[in-house]
């Protein structure tokens, strides 16, 4: 070999190297600092949401108090929800010691049948509008949480909330710029434009950045429901039961009454037995072991178990050796992703409604080493399927038939010619529907509460309900209407759609070790599977790992619009190495680049040694949090 050849090749394998190994050495060189706080950390999406958890620390609340506090503001900053969308939530309860789950999300109202939709059309149902919506979960989901678990009242926690709606807040730019690139479909709804269009008629409709955005409707029912808990705490009720009065009037009394009326004037379904019956669920999380950690996620009618599953395949591997980010690492998290989401697309849905999910298998290491077994070691499968989880709990599958027709791109074109299916959208458009935003919220105190929600729903554009000032979810677009798009995620009243909505909380040796989420659509679980592996694998620090340039996956089925996939297509982080983008082009990726691939990851980690907390809010977006 000629001397300057032996230098090149050197360079790359030195260059290679220090890549690999960057992760582990370069601790302090991130694009945000760290966060540290020994009494609590507060860290949401947007910097006036962490300050309203602030405030409610400040004052003596715990946690949950502060995590309350968050989810108010930013709903009413609009941080790609609305107050009439679903709220997702995990809390370790230092007291118990456990993880409690709490879920939130609505529920498709009465006469949303597979039936209706099939009959206008629908192959899915609408991405917006008043026939987008399921029943407003974030209010009863921050009632719950408070009653339950919090120290504070209701009128102390919506306090900051209030004050933003009410005296207004200053706009930030990117909420202005997309409340203006939506002002043509939110003028198609009644009640949206006095909301969002304060310059109706004029060049600019929307607000400009900088300028001070009022919701005197939102703060009025805001107030409602203070006024409800204050008179419960008049007649000498607990603090609880003055919470849960507020909850009644929201979902059984006079705001519920103008939801109802506001959504059927508006072409909507809703009634007022969908409001009153429908109730947030407390439940029993799911959750996996990896080398030593326990990861905590929701049920199976959200993806978090995605997560779970892929770390059950990867825990078969020595994911260290492969090196981080090279090519042969990339492509086994790619494929164990697959596998997963391959599960995810046929089997999850709502656990309260037949059919039963098969959550004992699809969680079983047993099926996991079956799984992996099947997994193509060197080039990308773009024909993965669902694998058949009942053998390992002891059943049979009862959609065998369904499975053997399963098809990641879909059913056949002919089969659905009848269905009116979204067009394919173009690439910046599909990109956009993959990682469609929401936010996070993680709050963590000195007494060990631990909280990770993510909230969505109900983001611009947004149909308004009436007087209410509450913007209603569009989450019923996660629903399908036949079986062979997914036999546990059809559409029917009472019925939650599966969600990509997904909070985590992981403990180590049973004690809290970390809370992170992520906003985003079905990329989530793929940012939060990577950003924990680079902490527990590469030894990376929270903030570091929040920062860290992952790479998506669009194999699986977007949970929106026309619920395509590209099979194959790999985002990756511009740093990647021109090498490793080579051997995976021969693997058969076709790939795309972005600047930032982490995801808006927001993340607490707590420090046992030191006795201290570590928030982190990933260089992606607008996500800021405060410690002390």
């Amino acid at each position: 070999m000629r001397p300057s050849r032996r230098r090149s090749v050197l360079l790359a394998l030195v260059t290679l190297a220090s890549f690999v190994a960057a992760p582990v050495a370069a601790q302090s060189r991130t694009e945000r600092p760290p966060l540290h706080g020994k009494h609590w950390v507060a860290v949401t999406g947007k910097p006036l949401g962490a300050t309203a958890g602030a405030m409610i620390f400040q004052q003596g609340g715990n946690a949950v108090d502060a995590a309350a506090a968050m989810l108010a503001a930013v709903c009413t900053m609009w941080d790609t929800l609305g107050c009439g969308g679903e709220t997702q939530a995990l809390i370790y309860h230092p007291g118990l010691k456990k993880v409690i789950g709490i879920n939130a999300l609505g529920i498709a109202p009465t006469g949303a049948t597979a039936e209706f939709y099939l009959s206008k059309g629908y192959r899915f149902p609408p991405d917006f509008g008043p026939l987008a919506m399921v029943t407003p979960g974030t209010p009863g989901g921050l009632m719950t949480m408070l009653a339950e678990y919090g120290t504070m009242s209701l009128a102390q926690v919506l306090a900051p909330a209030i004050q933003m709606a009410e005296e207004g807040y200053a706009m930030e730019a990117q909420l202005a710029n997309t409340i203006q690139s939506n002002a043509k479909q939110l003028k198609e709804w009644k009640y949206s434009p006095a909301v969002f269009l304060p310059h109706l008629g004029e060049a600019r409709e929307a607000p400009e950045a900088g300028e001070i955005f009022r919701q005197p409707d939102l703060a009025a029912t805001f107030r409602k429901l203070v006024e409800a808990e204050a008179q419960a705490l008049r007649q000498r009720k607990s603090r609880k039961e003055a919470i849960y009065a507020a909850y009644r009037r929201f979902y059984m009394g006079d705001i519920a009454d103008e939801m109802v009326r506001a959504v059927q004037e508006q072409g909507g379904l809703l009634t007022k037995a969908d409001l009153a019956t429908w109730k947030v669920e407390i439940e029993t999380p799911v959750s996996t072991t990896y080398r030593g950690y326990e990861v905590f996620k929701l049920p199976f009618w959200q993806q978090g178990p995605v997560m779970l599953q892929a770390l059950n395949l990867l825990e078969q591997e020595d994911l260290r050796a492969l090196g981080y980010n090279s090519a042969q690492y990339i492509h086994t998290i790619y494929q164990a992703m697959n596998l997963a989401y391959a599960d995810r697309d046929f089997y999850y849905g709502d656990p309260y409604v037949p059919p039963e999910e098969p959550t004992t298998g699809l969680l079983s290491k047993d099926y996991a080493r079956a799984r992996w077994a099947t997994r193509s070691r060197d080039r990308n499968d773009p024909a993965v399927r669902p694998g058949d989880p009942y053998p390992f709990q002891g059943g049979t599958n009862p959609f065998t038939d369904l499975l053997a027709r399963w098809s990641t791109t879909g059913p056949r074109p002919d089969s659905m010619a009848r269905l009116r299916t979204p067009e394919p959208p173009d690439d910046a458009a599909f990109l956009d529907a993959f990682t469609k935003g929401t936010t996070s919220i993680q709050a963590a105190d000195k007494n060990g509460w631990l909280v990770s929600i993510t909230p969505s729903g109900g983001w611009v554009p947004a149909v308004i309900a009436g007087r209410t000032g509450i913007g209603l979810s569009q989450r019923a677009q996660a629903f399908n209407t036949q079986p062979e798009d997914g036999p546990f995620n059809v559409i029917a009243p009472g019925k939650r759609p599966r969600v990509t909505l997904t909070p985590t909380i992981a403990l180590k040796d049973g004690e809290p070790w970390m809370a992170f989420s992520v906003q985003g659509g079905d990329t989530q679980d793929q940012d939060l599977l990577q950003f924990f592996l680079s902490m527990v694998e590469f030894g990376q620090t929270v903030q570091q790992a929040a920062e860290h340039p992952g790479f998506h996956s669009y194999q699986m089925r977007s949970s929106f619009g026309a619920h395509e996939a590209r099979p194959g297509r790999l985002q990756l982080n511009e740093r990647i190495p021109v090498w490793v983008r080579e051997d995976l082009r021969r693997r058969g990726y076709q790939l795309d680049f972005a600047t930032h691939t982490s995801g808006p990851i927001t993340a607490i980690w707590i420090d046992r040694k030191h006795r201290s907390l570590w928030g982190a809010a990933s260089n992606f977006g607008e996500d800021y949090g405060i410690a002390w």
